[in-house]
């Protein structure tokens, strides 16, 4: 599990073009090493009227309209003080939005500090929330796992299993019945927010598959750019497991199981392997079910309320003393 660290620099060379927001460098060139710990910003007026405790370290500070304004209105003493009790937290660095010019006194403290003095045009809503659309992106904790993502029919299924269990052949079968490759061997997941974890592939396997006896395949080039795609949420997880004879397996799918990573939960389903088996095709069967779960069709508890029912109803024809034929 790594958690990804993100400078300055990095926002500054093009990871915010990426999201629209264009970034320019007024000062403290040589704080850009500094790095941003946090997808939270900060953008706190109480800071400049002194309650400096209000500052969280590793946090971005933004300057808004109203804060560049206040800082305009205070005499030259009292900006020096204000400025300088900000700039000696533990800041990474300091955004202006809506190109406001900043006062000289900011300019100079970024330089004597070190600090990073940054300016976007960008209103200051609008560039909040793309700075933490970037940095929610940038820090999300990641782990690589053993196994293959597949999107089939939209719902990302991540398939693991020990080593030989089929995983990279029933993958390949899936991308010859139409669905998508994400990644082979080494799924590199993320959470996103609260509750949603991001699978994708590292960039040196991207579209490579391999396979036993055939070796390393590309799976573009040999299917096209339609049988791949970067990134899809993780939604199921199907578990291949060695058939074992003396195991009692479920056979109706009433229990409802769940795979945990990064605190996020995800239903997970256990499948035996066994020869005669075809195991994209169960694969898909069981996307194809969870997507109906996911609409509120569920046909084992649809078939079990049946069937209690129908129980019900012979204990009500007993207790009322008609026979099963319907003799009393």
């Amino acid at each position: 599990m790594t958690s990804p660290a993100v400078t300055v620099a990095d926002l500054l060379n093009g990871r915010a073009e990426a999201f629209g927001l264009s970034i320019e460098l007024l000062g403290g060139e040589q704080g850009t090493a500094r790095i941003i710990a946090s997808p939270h910003i900060q953008k706190t007026g109480l800071a400049l009227a002194g309650f400096h405790e209000y500052l969280q370290p590793a946090r971005m500070l933004v300057f808004g309209e109203s804060e560049v304004r206040y800082i305009e209105s205070l005499d030259h003493g009292s900006r020096l003080h204000v400025i300088n009790a900000v700039f000696t937290h533990d800041i990474p660095c300091v955004m202006i939005t809506g190109g406001w010019e900043p006062a000289p006194e900011l300019l100079a403290a970024s330089s004597n500090y070190g600090v990073p003095l940054l300016r976007t045009a960008t209103a200051t809503p609008v560039a909040i929330a793309r700075i933490g659309a970037i940095l929610d992106e940038a820090l999300a904790v990641r782990k690589v796992i053993h196994g293959v993502l597949v999107d089939i029919l939209g719902l990302g299924v991540l398939i693991t299993g020990e080593s030989g269990m089929g995983k990279s052949e029933c993958a390949l079968d899936l991308v010859v019945r139409g669905h998508r490759l994400v990644a082979d061997d080494a799924v590199e997941v993320r959470r996103r927010g609260e509750n949603e974890l991001i699978g994708t592939c590292p960039e040196l396997t991207r579209h490579h598959m391999e396979v036993r006896g055939l070796g390393v395949i590309n799976i573009r080039d040999l299917f096209g750019v339609a049988a791949t795609r970067l990134s899809k949420r993780v939604e199921l997880v199907v578990q291949l497991e060695r058939w074992d004879p003396s195991r009692e397996y479920d056979r109706l799918g009433l229990d409802e199981k769940t795979y945990e990573l990064f605190q996020v939960k995800v239903p997970v389903i256990h499948m035996p392997v066994a020869p005669g088996r075809s195991l994209a095709i169960l694969v898909e069967v069981a996307a194809r079910n969870q997507l109906l779960r996911s609409r509120g069709l569920n046909a084992a508890r649809d078939l079990s309320l049946r069937l209690d029912r129908q129980l019900q109803d012979a204990e009500d024809d007993d207790d009322d003393g008609v026979a099963p034929g319907g003799v009393r």
